[in-house]
């Protein structure tokens, strides 16, 4: 569960978004074929940064966003059998509208 999850500062917790194992015209995508997902869910979010004077920062973005981030970044971590990202907020690249 999320919720134990609790993110300091500018870090995130996302929930990876899984690409479709079936294309819209058919084609069957095999496991070993699918790109590592860089785009996600935020199931947790930090209270912001501060700035040099201490001046609390918030976050651009809020839980139940959905957004892209660069691929390689984050760490990778799995509880109760989920697998969540946890990255800065400086690893995401734009939010995206569904």
């Amino acid at each position: 569960m999320a919720s134990k999850l609790i993110p300091l500062a500018d870090k995130l917790v996302l929930r990876p978004v899984v690409q479709e194992e079936v294309l819209s015209s058919g084609i069957v995508i095999p496991d070993t074929a699918r790109e590592k997902p860089n785009q996600g869910e935020v199931v947790a979010a930090g209270p912001g940064r501060r700035d040099e004077d201490g001046k609390l920062i918030p976050l651009e973005v809020a839980v139940g966003d959905r957004v892209l981030y660069a691929k390689y970044t984050g760490q990778e971590i799995k509880v109760e059998n989920e697998e969540y990202i946890v990255l800065k907020e400086t690893d995401i690249l734009c939010k995206v509208e569904v």
